[in-house]
């Protein structure tokens, strides 16, 4: 059957869908609250709630059966047990087996009398005091996590210990948040604005490294009044925790730099994208929007003005790839989070069919400060081709863990051991991730890096959200292979088969032991060649520069 071309989509699918009333995540919204009510999978309570929306079920399943806390079992008690990186270093190898034992159930499963469930998740944010889970939503970190859960210890999460090293920090500043956004909306200075981000040469913070002022041009010349601005707050990379930070210790500012990005580009509408596993960083935008509407910052008139401006903040449902723009997309508009072929570009097709900016938390965070300082003071931090500063997460291995604000360029030997202290206890590094799994890997002796994309890209790594993961020499090389190829499979979203079928045959090859021989080389070009989106793309060279870092203790994954 031909699919429906949007105009003649139903009228409900299109209110759903945000054209009328309230934007965004209210099936989403509705699946997470029908899951909370039953232990048995979507098949039996999604399409009920899809006829609530007139809709068909497919409508819902397709949603619920995808993100990992919607197709999740769920008992009374519904535990998240990290397995990302960071507490994968943190436990040897193995974050699961100690909680799998006290709780007396496996991850994806319900204790039989329907009382706890476990869900393995990919980074709760807590990577400077891994291990991690959430107990519902009450966060518990440390060596002594099985106990915690156990009930023998009380919960235990310190807050992110945070330092600047720049001297004059522009995300860690203490600036009064709202200084700006009344004046600005006042004077009607948005050519101002998009003057200056343009003179600073910010870039974003996300991965992908696109000029910020280059989206903002694009979705301000597209044709049509309604235009959003997405703050991206689905900070998937394991090893980050900066987004978290931010949206918990600085929500205001986070809620200003959408605000001035949305008068820049001529939009009316912003969103606040936010993890499911960072629910305090969901409460704290929350509280904070609620106080920015209050004080007549949001609303059909901002502080009395002509200017309209609509913020709303939604919940993720836990998919690394839904925070790919184009999948992030779709799962605001209630589908399946996955990518999506481009063009058309979101700037000239985004959520609900408005040209759309979709711009990262800690990119958003920097606009303030260049408003107030000039685009100029800006660039003149960093390096010429790659302008201002980025905070870097370094996990729970180093001696001194946390987020250090750094100028970009900063050398990566220089954050490991003069900022991070080297590794703790005395261990000895054996490989760096960087920017998350599929980011990179560098290895103990070729750190003498710039803290850049260039740079970065030129050893075989990426920048991504800049956190950095020790993996010390106890580790066993085949395992963390096998750790990468696990996240790749589990995370794919399943949208193109080439990354699709490749990562589930690189974790065979993986698991397998032997070097993968001819097929491994094959099976990189496909994923590179024919992958629908970098997740795919990315894999290859992140494989590759893990083999390269660790030498022959990886043979045959260096083609």
């Amino acid at each position: 059957m031909a699919s429906l071309r949007h105009e003649e989509q139903p009228d409900a699918f299109r209110s759903l869908a945000g054209r009328r009333g309230r934007p965004g995540d209210r099936l989403t919204r509705a699946l997470a609250a029908s899951r909370e009510q039953h232990t048995a999978g979507p098949a039996e309570w999604a399409p009920e709630v899809a006829e609530r929306f007139g809709l068909p079920g497919a409508a819902a399943l397709g949603p619920a059966t995808y993100f990992a806390d919607l197709a999740t079992p769920h008992g009374r008690r519904h535990v998240s047990i990290c397995s990302a990186t960071a507490c994968f270093a943190a436990t040897g190898g193995r974050p699961l087996d100690p909680v799998e034992r006290e709780l007396g159930v496996r991850p994806g499963s319900v204790s039989p009398d329907g009382g706890t469930s476990l869900q393995s998740v990919r980074c709760l944010g807590y990577c400077y005091a891994a291990p991690a889970a959430l107990d519902g939503s009450t966060p518990c970190t440390g060596p002594s996590l099985a106990a915690q859960l156990a009930g023998q210890e009380p919960p235990h999460a310190p807050v992110i210990p945070s330092t600047d090293d720049t001297g004059d920090p522009v995300l860690l500043s203490d600036a009064s948040p709202w200084q700006l956004w009344p004046e600005a909306v006042a004077r009607g200075s948005a050519e101002a604005i998009r003057r200056e981000v343009a003179a600073s040469g910010l870039r974003g913070r996300g991965g992908a490294g696109f000029p910020v002022h280059a989206k903002w041009e694009a979705v301000r010349g597209a044709p049509g009044p309604e235009k959003v601005v997405v703050a991206n707050g689905d900070e998937g990379d394991p090893g980050s925790f900066a987004d978290r930070l931010l949206m918990e210790h600085f929500p205001e500012r986070v809620l200003e730099g959408l605000a001035l990005a949305c008068f820049a580009c001529g939009a009316d509408r912003g969103v606040v994208l936010v993890r499911s596993e960072y629910p305090r960083a969901l409460d704290s935008m929350r509280t904070a929007l609620a106080r920015a509407y209050a004080d007549g910052h949001f609303g059909r008139s901002a502080h009395g003005t002509a200017t309209a401006l609509d913020v709303d903040v939604v919940s993720g449902a836990g998919s690394y790839v839904a925070g790919e723009e184009t999948a992030l997309i779709a799962g605001l508009e209630g589908g399946r989070g996955c990518a999506r072929a481009r063009p058309p570009y979101p700037t000239q097709r985004g959520v609900w069919d408005r040209p759309t900016v979709v711009s990262n938390v800690e990119t958003l965070s920097a606009i303030p400060w260049i408003v107030a300082r000039g685009g100029a003071a800006y660039a003149r931090r960093g390096t010429a081709a790659e302008t201002g500063t980025k905070l870097v997460c370094l996990s729970e291995r180093f001696a001194r863990p946390g987020a250090y604000e750094v100028d970009i360029g900063t050398p990566v030997e220089h954050i490991v051991t003069e900022l991070g202290g080297g590794l703790k206890n005395g261990a000895e590094l054996a490989v760096l991730q960087v920017g998350g799994p599929l980011g990179g890997f560098l290895a103990a002796d070729a750190l003498d890096v710039p803290l850049t994309e260039a740079d970065l890209a030129a050893h075989g790594a990426a920048l991504g959200h800049a956190g950095l993961v020790a993996l010390d020499r106890e580790l066993d090389p085949v395992e963390v292979l096998r750790h990468v190829w696990e996240f790749a499979a589990a995370e794919s979203c399943g949208a193109c088969s080439p990354c699709r079928v490749g990562s589930r045959r690189g974790l065979e090859l993986a698991t397998a032991g032997a070097p993968p021989g001819d097929e491994w080389v094959r099976l990189s070009r496909v994923l590179e060649k024919a992958s629908l989106c970098a997740f795919g793309r990315r894999l290859p060279a992140a494989v590759r520069s893990l083999a390269r870092a660790y030498g022959d203790r990886l043979p045959g994954w260096d083609p």
